[in-house]
């Protein structure tokens, strides 16, 4: 975990809301819309992601986040990055050290400190 854990709470809390619509727009942000693994409740989850062919990856700066659990725990999410839809499968975590030359290159970069999110894009 990059980031203390107050950050994520004000996150959450301020800038989720007001960057999910615009984030939908923008390049770089990703929507992934996951369900709790508990409650069944849908939820849309603001992030930075990034894409090498049929790979997405997401730094995981804040740690294995409730949005990670859930998306682990089904199996798969769906993604809305750069106005268009797509469904990710075989999710799993590389830890902070990994180096796997199939992530794009930001993300093998980030990869020596913090944790990725890796997956299939169908």
């Amino acid at each position: 975990m990059l980031f203390p854990p107050w950050l994520e709470r004000l996150q959450l809390k301020y800038v989720n809301p007001v960057m999910t619509p615009v984030a939908k727009r923008l390049p770089g942000f990703t929507v992934i819309k996951h369900r709790g693994r508990k409650s069944g409740r849908a939820y849309d989850t603001v992030v930075n992601s990034y894409r090498k062919d049929n790979v997405f990856a997401v730094i995981l700066a804040h740690g294995k986040t409730n949005w990670v659990k859930n998306v682990l725990a089904a199996g798969g999410a769906e993604v809305k990055m750069f106005g268009r839809e797509f469904e990710i499968t075989n999710p799993r975590i590389l830890p902070a050290g990994s180096d796997d030359p199939s992530l794009p290159r930001i993300a093998r970069l980030s990869a020596r400190k913090a944790g990725i999110l890796v997956a299939e894009i169908v």
